[in-house]
C-alpha cells in the first residue's frame, strides 16, 4: 500500500460549482436559494453556503507569511502565548502569595488591578516579592488618574531589583477613552499625560502602556466588525493624537496594546483577528515608521461576559473553552479565560483553575502553539477574513470623516451604536434567534437559583480618589447580559414562592403530540416553571380531568394541525377558568380558536421572553 502511486479518490471525476448548484437547487424543491441556505450575518455581509478553491482567487490574504508585513498570518513565527490570570489587590502580601501560586500552576502572565489609595513603593515591592519579572508577562491596572504614579513605581522597582529592563514584559493600562464610554466622565485631554507615560516607561521598551479595551464593546453585546472597526479608529486616535505632540510613530505604535473580546461566533473571531492585525498594520504604515516591526499588533483576548449565565452556568464553560479555541488559533498573544461563575460570585479556586486549565489543555493536550495560522488557506475562513475587514474598515472610515473616536466618544455615537446592537442581541435571545443553553433553549428543569443572583457591577475603583464622583456627562454603555431578563423572571418566579405547574395535555398524532410536548416544556421550563409530560391520553375529559388533579396552573395542548380543529375548543371549555390554556403551534384553524376564545399559542415565531412575562402576569407572579 506504501508503494502505491495511485492517487487518492482518482476514481472520482472533479465537480464543477455549477454542478454543485444544479444538485442543490434540485434538493430544494423550488425553495428559494438565497433564503434558505445564504447566511445573511449580523456583521453586514452575507455567507455562503459552501467555498472552493475558486474563492481565493484575487484573495491578497493568501500571499503573506507568519511574522511579515501585514502580519495577517501572526505577528510572529511561532504560536505561543501567555496564558494571564488576573488579580484584584485588596491585600498586597494575599495578592502575591495568590499569585506565586498560580505561577506554579502553569501561568505565565498575570494581570494587578491595584487600587490608587494603595499605590507606594513598599506597596509594590509586597505585591512582587520573590516574582521573576523576567520570567513572566505582568500587566498592571489602576485608576486612570495614578497611571503615570504606578508607572515611576514600576521602573523603580525593576531597576532596584537590578533587572535586564530590555527583557521586561508586560503592560500598564492607560485607556482614557475607555472610561469615558464606561463611567460617562469627559477625560478627553489625556494627551499630556499619556505624553509622560510613554516617557517614563521608556526604559522598559516592552512594556505596552497604551491600552484599545475593545474588549468593553464585546461585553456590551457589539458585533464582531463593530468591535474591530472601533478598535481600529480607537488605537488611531491615541497614534494621531500622541504623534501631533511630538512623539514619533514609532514610539507611540510599540505602546499601543489591543484587548479584545472573544464571542462564541467560532470561525468569524478566527476570522477578526487576522483580519485586525492587516488592518492594523496598514494604518500604521501611513504614519511611515522607520520599521515595520511598528507595525505588528499586541493583541491580548478574553473570553466575553455578554454570553455568560447564571442559571446552568456550566455550560458557561462550553462557550469560554470554544472562545479560548478561536482566539489561540488566531495567533493573540496573550489570554485571560473568564471563570464560569463570574456572573453570580467571585470566582473561587476550583473555577480559576478549570479557567487556567482550559488554556492548558489547548497547549499540553491539544497543540494549539504548535502551529501558525492553522487557518491559512481554509476557502471559508480566508473569505470571512477579508468580509469581516471590509465590514471594520467602513466602520473605521466613517469615524475618521466624522472627526474621529474622541470626538464619536463624546458625542456618544459609539455608545449610542453599541447599545443599539446590544438590544438587538436581546431581542434575538428573548425570540430564540440568538440561543443560550441552558436559558432560553434547553433549560435544566430541576434547577434553583439556590441563593445565586447577578453580581452587580461597581462604578468606583478603589477609594481615597478624586476618580470616584459618578456623575455622567456622557453616553455610556449597557453591559446587561444577554441572559439577564431570563434570569430575572426566573428568578421573579422562584421569589413568589409558587413554582406554577406547566401540564402537557397530548393527544393525538404520536410524532406531533411528542414534538410539541418537548417544545412546550422546553419553552416554559425558561420561566422556571415546573413542567409535567405525558405519554397521551385517548380523550380530552381525561386528559383535563388529569391536568386539574395535578393542581396545573397552566395546560398545552399538544396535537397535529389537523387535529386542533377537532380538540381544542372542546379542551378549552373543559379547563374554563380554572388554568391558563395554550395551544402549541400555530394551527390553520388559528384564527377560529382566537374566535372561540383561545387566546394564547407558543411557536417558533413568538418572543419568548414577552410570552412568559405575560404569563407570570396572568398567574399572580410580580
Amino acid at each position: 500500500m506504501a508503494d502505491s502511486k495511485e492517487k487518492l479518490f482518482s476514481d472520482f471525476l472533479p465537480v464543477s460549482t455549477e454542478k454543485w448548484m444544479e444538485k442543490i437547487t434540485a434538493d430544494l424543491k423550488g425553495a428559494d436559494f438565497e433564503k434558505k441556505l445564504v447566511w445573511k450575518t449580523n456583521e453586514g455581509f452575507k455567507v455562503k453556503p459552501f467555498y472552493r478553491q475558486e474563492d481565493l482567487q484575487n484573495l491578497k490574504t493568501t500571499e503573506g507569511l507568519p511574522g511579515e508585513f501585514p502580519y495577517l498570518r501572526g505577528t510572529k513565527k511561532d504560536n505561543t502565548w501567555f496564558v494571564r490570570q488576573d488579580i484584584k489587590v485588596d491585600n498586597a502580601k494575599d495578592a502575591n502569595a495568590k499569585a506565586l501560586d498560580v505561577l506554579m500552576k502553569g501561568v505565565d502572565s498575570i494581570g494587578f488591578t491595584i487600587k490608587a489609595k494603595d499605590l507606594s513603593a513598599d506597596y509594590i515591592e509586597t505585591l512582587l516579592n520573590e516574582i521573576c519579572a523576567e520570567c513572566v508577562e505582568l500587566n498592571f491596572s489602576t485608576c486612570q488618574g495614578h497611571t503615570v504614579e504606578l508607572a515611576k513605581l514600576l521602573v523603580a522597582y525593576y531597576q532596584k531589583k537590578g533587572y535586564d529592563l530590555t527583557k521586561l514584559q508586560g503592560s500598564v493600562n492607560y485607556d482614557p477613552m475607555n472610561k469615558m464610554m464606561k463611567k460617562g466622565k469627559d477625560v478627553s485631554d489625556f494627551v499630556a499625560t499619556a505624553k509622560e507615560l510613554i516617557e517614563t516607561l521608556a526604559p522598559l521598551p516592552l512594556y505596552r502602556c497604551i491600552n484599545v479595551n475593545a474588549l468593553t464593546l464585546n461585553n456590551a453585546g457589539a458585533y464582531i466588525s463593530q468591535e474591530l472597526g472601533y478598535a481600529l479608529a480607537w488605537g488611531n486616535e491615541y497614534l494621531g493624537k500622541l504623534t501631533d505632540a511630538g512623539l514619533s510613530v514609532d514610539e507611540v505604535a510599540k505602546r499601543i496594546k489591543f484587548n479584545f473580546g472573544i464571542s462564541s461566533n467560532y470561525f468569524m473571531e478566527i476570522a477578526k483577528f487576522r483580519a485586525g492585525r492587516m488592518l492594523w498594520a496598514d494604518i500604521v504604515k501611513q504614519y511611515n515608521p522607520t520599521c515595520d516591526c511598528a507595525c505588528k499588533m499586541k493583541a491580548h483576548a478574553e473570553t466575553s461576559t455578554f454570553n455568560l449565565t447564571l442559571f446552568d452556568a456550566h455550560v458557561n464553560l462550553l462557550r469560554t473553552q470554544t472562545e479560548a479555541m478561536s482566539a489561540a488559533l488566531a495567533g493573540v498573544d496573550s489570554m485571560t479565560v473568564t471563570p464560569f461563575n463570574k456572573t453570580y460570585e467571585t470566582p473561587d479556586d476550583f473555577s480559576e483553575r478549570i479557567a487556567r486549565n482550559q488554556q492548558l489543555l489547548l497547549k499540553e493536550e491539544s497543540h494549539f502553539d504548535k502551529v501558525v495560522d492553522p487557518a491559512a488557506g481554509s476557502y471559508y475562513i480566508e473569505n470571512l477574513t477579508v468580509a469581516i475587514a471590509q465590514q471594520a474598515w467602513n466602520i473605521f472610515l466613517k469615524v475618521e470623516e466624522e472627526g474621529g473616536f474622541l470626538s464619536a466618544v463624546k458625542e456618544g455615537r459609539v455608545q449610542n451604536d453599541i447599545n443599539e446592537s446590544g438590544k438587538a442581541r436581546h431581542i434575538a435571545v428573548s425570540k430564540r434567534k440568538e440561543i443560550l443553553l441552558g436559558t432560553n433553549q434547553y433549560p435544566n428543569f430541576n434547577e434553583l437559583s439556590n441563593g445565586k443572583r447577578p453580581v452587580e457591577q461597581k462604578c468606583c475603583c478603589g477609594g481615597g480618589d478624586k476618580e470616584q464622583s459618578c456623575e455622567k456627562t456622557i453616553e455610556t454603555l449597557n453591559f446587561d447580559r444577554a441572559a439577564s431578563e431570563f434570569e430575572a423572571l426566573r428568578l421573579q418566579t422562584e421569589a413568589s414562592g409558587k413554582r406554577p405547574k406547566a401540564f402537557m395535555l397530548t393527544i393525538g398524532n404520536l410524532a406531533m403530540r411528542q414534538a410539541r410536548a418537548q417544545f412546550s416544556c422546553n419553552f416554559l421550563a425558561c420561566a422556571g416553571y415546573q413542567v409535567i409530560d405525558n405519554l397521551g391520553f385517548p380523550t380530552v375529559e381525561e386528559g383535563v380531568e388529569a391536568a386539574m388533579k395535578a393542581g396545573a396552573d397552566i395546560v398545552v395542548l399538544c396535537s397535529s394541525d389537523d387535529e386542533y380543529a377537532e380538540y381544542a375548543v372542546p379542551a378549552f371549555k373543559a379547563v374554563g377558568d380554572r388554568a391558563i390554556f395554550i395551544v402549541a403551534g400555530a394551527p390553520e384553524c388559528m384564527e377560529d380558536l382566537k374566535a372561540a376564545g383561545i387566546e394564547h399559542f407558543i411557536h417558533v415565531r413568538v418572543n419568548v421572553l414577552d410570552t412568559l412575562k405575560e404569563f407570570n402576569a396572568k398567574l399572580g407572579i410580580k
